[in-house]
Formats: structure tokens, sequence, C-alpha cells
């Protein structure tokens, strides 16, 4: 699979010091499934958005991934996204941000914001 990080927004996305994403596949216990990866810095920032526009090739095969599990999680120093098996299928993909701490397990998510920000990503699909 490979995601294509577009954009993600934020309240105050221009007072941001090098945003970054960190991308990481866990399973339900919160252990890592592939190495973590990291993106470049955003290639620019807006009043509300965050643009990367980087490709990150998950190490591994989407039928391999534990079923039930969380699959991916996008981690920067402001907020994180995570995705649902049923939300891990070919084309674009909006995903809502939540407030840190990273909650890998998912017991007490907080939306970011009342206003709707949210992590843009396009996936593509590899056959093995």
């Amino acid at each position: 699979i490979t995601l294509i990080i577009e954009k993600t927004g934020l309240k105050d996305a221009r007072q941001c010091t090098d945003p970054y994403i960190t991308v990481r596949v866990k399973d339900l216990n919160g252990t890592n499934l592939t190495p973590v990866q990291d993106t470049p810095v955003a290639s620019r920032t807006g009043d509300t958005y965050a643009h990367f526009n980087v490709d990150i090739e998950l190490q591994k095969h989407v039928e391999k991934l534990t079923k039930g599990a969380p699959k991916e999680r996008f981690t920067s120093t402001e907020c994180f996204a995570f995705m649902e098996m049923a939300e891990i299928k070919p084309g674009p993909t909006v995903t809502e941000l939540y407030k840190k701490p990273t909650d890998f397990k998912r017991k007490k998510l907080q939306l970011l914001s009342k206003k709707p920000f949210y992590l843009h990503l396009h996936q593509t699909f590899h056959k093995e």
C-alpha cells in the first residue's frame, strides 16, 4: 500500500515549526507491525493546512494486516489520526484528527477541534 499524504488541517498551521507526520502500523496490542516512518517537513503551510504531498510505502501487504486492529496511525507533535480496516481501500481518504496524547488503544478519543480539520490521503494498492 502506498499512502500519498496530501495535507492536514490545523487551526494555526502557519505557526507550526517544521510540521511532519509519523506513520505507524499497529496491532490490537499497540505493537508495531512495520517500521515507523516519518515524512519530510511539510512543503508549505497556510492558515489552516500543512501540505506534504509525499508518498509513504507501507512495508506490509494489506491481507497480512491483523483483522480488527487499528491499521495506521499518523502522529505529530500536534495531533493524531487512525484508520480502521474498512477504511483501507484504494482512492482518496479523509480521516478525523484527535488531540494528543496519542491513544493507540482508542480508549479516550477527543477531536482536535470543533472545526472540520482532517488528514487528507490517497491510497494506492500494489500487487504482492
